[in-house]
């Protein structure tokens, strides 16, 4: 059984979701792809990983690194889930861009090149915002390009983690 949750946070209402002991999603409400993955049979209970969840937006809020994730199982394919990894990396304070991360894969599968796009495209498909930081990836130089949940948003993250 899927279960659902709203959180309020400086930025906008957020949606999470989850299953068992493991949050499958986390969207600000109104964001590119809101809730595409939560079962349309899905119910409000507040899980034990939604109160893991809410401590770590809590700190990450606070401007500081939460040190710890809650449990993770976001819903996608195994190249989504693969780059969702690769974000996983991605230090506080710290951007990656989509042309390293689509290194990073070339590298894996041995060959030159990966595309970018490809790269961007699942990162723009993140079920787990924040959490796997999809708002840390930029572009070639440097800019702030796509965030489903809205270039306001990641800016003001990225201000948060003082990059």
């Amino acid at each position: 059984m899927e279960y659902i949750h709203y959180i309020d946070s400086p930025l906008g209402r957020i949606l999470i979701s989850g299953e068992d002991d493991s949050l499958t999603g986390l969207w600000f409400e109104g964001q590119k792809y809101f809730a595409d993955t939560i079962r349309k049979d899905a119910e409000v209970k507040h899980l034990p990983v939604f109160a893991e969840t809410e401590r770590w937006l809590e700190i990450y809020f606070e401007g500081k690194d939460p040190g710890f994730f809650p449990k993770l199982a976001p819903k996608g394919t195994a190249f989504q889930k693969e780059i969702w990894d690769i974000l996983l990396t991605i230090p506080y304070g710290k951007t990656m861009t989509y042309g390293g991360i689509a290194s990073i894969i070339a590298e894996r599968r041995g060959t030159k090149r990966f595309s970018a796009q490809a790269v961007g495209g699942a990162v723009g498909h993140n079920p787990i915002s924040l959490i796997i930081p999809c708002h840390r990836v930029v572009g070639a130089d440097g800019s702030l390009t796509g965030y489903a949940g809205g270039l306001d948003r990641k800016e003001s993250l990225l201000k948060l983690e003082r990059y």
